[in-house]
């Protein structure tokens, strides 16, 4: 068995006073999958940071194979002062790297390299710091929330690409369907301790909700005190999950109410919407069009959702789902067509920025106003620290600095926030992003008992599947439709998932006469990629240097001796012959496959 590339052993962190790492490990060998998962402010992402050796830890050994290449994507990218993407996606490349896979990767995650850090959105910044991270194909690959601001064909994408990586993988991620289709270990960060399961996301819940159940048992059988708070923060887990059960079967009658209102839906009119009974019709929308330029973002579009509907809305990014959450919502009006809202709505909106908060004020103060410890949550006065701890916060938190919180304590209070307001429409813009897989369960129950209704933009599909009653998906330019169900259902009705916005050629102002005889006209459509073209001149190289590889090894094999002599030597350099000599007969169908498709299109 080949020794492991990386290894923390007995790590100790304080962040400030308190202990954040007691004791943790972690163990990364060849070809791993390690999916790191625990709470939010439990210190996942500063382990990865030791791993990383951005951090010296206060105890413990980190050891990395001496050779073996590590490149990490931080939670929070930073540009460093560059000018462009290409210069800094151009300075993680070391001196053997390959610079045309760099430029492939910015291709495939829609940028240029021309762009400028300082004018980009989200989601650019992320594939941006996506492509550094991926272009050197490191023996070890540290990803801390890599879905993060993608829309969902970057994600499909993602996935593709971290499938076929050939490097150890260690990655931090709230996206279960992402963790479920990478992972193939997970170490579980808990209390400043790891737990290692050898198995992938899908058996991972299971095991930690049997690992809390045997450890309150013994802690009730050794008659300890537990704190109430910290009680339920941590084996509430269990009894959320079971409650899900019940939510499961709401939610099922709630998609069937939605499957019949959208087959109804061709044929009500106008009036016998009005005459409904007051408040149930939420919002309704009559073949809305809307364009911004030339091309309409949103084109004859029409829905009727009613109290206690969740609809999510999903598309590439730039397909306009803002723009039609805003026309749902009032807040936009429209070219064509008409929106009538429905009466007595108290919205309110979570947006994918978040609003701000002052990092210097305290939790409390920012739930409470910074008036007293009371704050109002559906009519009702509660106290602020038995608001908090519902949205796991444990109350000596109540005096924390806003600062000093991770990214998804942020993203709580954010929630925390938005939900005591008082509301009978919610409108969630990425409400999932950088929150921990408990605080996902404790929203999606959230959600679930929600008296109102709930417009969802998201690109993750779990939580589609979890929440929503109906998806409205964008099917390009400019048409929308809505499927009864959650992302999944949505996927077998229409036969495929989210595909990339494909941007559309300019219009000529009038159909020119052809300079060419018009049977040169596919081969002008028909051109290589890049990635061929650059496979196609470099593949020749490569396949000289295997061959010169494969002859050193079968020379060295040859001695007479060599087996008796160094038996774990002569298995070495069987095991490389047979990878090289495999890795050239690929590469010589790769060749040849393209040499003949160059034929083809010359030819043609």
């Amino acid at each position: 068995m080949a020794p492991p590339l990386l290894i923390l052993q007995d790590i100790h962190l304080h962040l400030g006073t308190t202990p954040l790492l007691t004791g943790a490990t972690l163990s990364v060998g060849a070809g791993d999958r390690v999916a790191l998962v625990g709470r939010n402010g439990s210190g996942k992402s500063t382990l990865l940071r030791v791993a990383a050796g951005e951090i010296q830890p206060e105890n413990g050994t980190r050891f990395l194979q001496p050779g073996a290449t590590l490149r990490t994507l931080p939670q929070e990218p930073g540009f460093g002062g560059v000018r462009t993407v290409w210069e800094h996606v151009e300075s993680g490349l070391g001196p053997a790297d390959d610079p045309y896979r760099a430029r492939w990767l910015l291709e495939q995650l829609g940028l240029t390299g021309e762009e400028e850090p300082g004018r980009l959105s989200g989601g650019e910044a992320r594939r941006a710091a996506l492509a550094r991270a991926l272009a050197p194909s490191p023996d070890i690959l540290l990803l801390d929330e890599p879905t993060n601001h993608l829309d969902l064909p970057a994600i499909a994408w993602l996935e593709q690409e971290l499938a076929a990586f050939r490097g150890a993988l260690v990655l931090i991620s709230h996206d279960r369907r992402f963790l479920e289709r990478l992972s193939r270990a997970m170490v579980w960060l808990d209390r400043g301790l790891t737990r290692r399961l050898e198995q992938g996301f899908a058996g991972f819940e299971a095991w930690r909700d049997q690992v809390l159940e045997e450890e309150e048992t013994a802690a009730h059988k050794l008659d300890r005190k537990i704190v109430r708070e910290e009680h339920w923060m941590r084996y509430g887990v269990t009894a959320r999950r079971k409650r899900n059960m019940r939510r499961v079967g709401e939610l099922a009658a709630l998609r069937q109410r939605r499957r019949e209102t959208l087959k109804a839906a061709g044929t009500v009119r106008m009036a016998a919407t009005e005459a409904e009974g007051s408040g149930t019709v939420v919002t309704q929308a009559d073949q809305v069009t809307k364009a911004f330029g030339e091309g309409p973002v949103v084109r004859d579009f029409s829905t009727r959702i009613l109290r206690r509907d969740r609809v999510g809305i999903v598309g590439p990014n730039g397909a306009g789902k803002t723009t039609l959450l805003n026309l749902l919502t009032g807040a936009l009006a429209p070219d064509a067509g008409e929106v009538r809202l429905g009466t007595g709505l108290h919205m309110v909106t979570l947006d994918q920025k978040r609003e701000s908060l002052d990092p210097a004020i305290s939790l409390q103060a920012a739930l409470t106003g910074g008036s007293g410890d009371q704050v109002e949550v559906a009519g009702q006065r509660r106290h602020v620290v038995g608001y908090m701890k519902d949205f796991l916060f444990v109350p000596d938190q109540a005096r924390t600095a806003v600062g000093v919180l991770s990214g998804g304590e942020r993203g709580r209070l954010m929630l925390a926030r938005a939900l005591a307001r008082p509301s009978n429409l919610l409108v969630l813009d990425e409400p999932t992003n950088d929150l921990d897989l408990e605080t996902l369960d404790l929203l999606e129950e959230l959600l679930a008992e929600y008296p109102g209704t709930v417009l969802v933009v998201s690109h993750d599909r779990d939580f589609l599947d979890r929440v929503c009653t109906s998806v409205i998906v964008a099917e390009g330019d400019g048409r929308w439709q809505e499927y009864a169900g959650g992302y999944s259902d949505m996927v077998t009705q229409r036969g495929r998932g989210v595909e990339a916005k494909v941007a559309e050629a300019p219009k000529p102002a009038a159909a020119p006469k052809p300079a060419v005889p018009v049977a040169l006209a596919p081969a002008a459509r028909k051109r290589m990629t890049f990635k061929q073209q650059h496979a196609l001149e470099t593949l020749p190289g490569r396949m000289a240097a295997l061959e010169k590889e494969i002859a050193t090894l079968r020379t060295a094999l040859a001695a007479p001796d060599l087996y008796s002599r160094d038996r774990a030597r002569f298995d070495r350099f069987s095991a490389a012959l047979a990878e090289k000599e495999a890795a050239l007969a690929a590469a010589e169908e790769e060749w040849l496959e393209l040499e003949l498709l160059r034929e083809e299109m010359e030819a043609g």
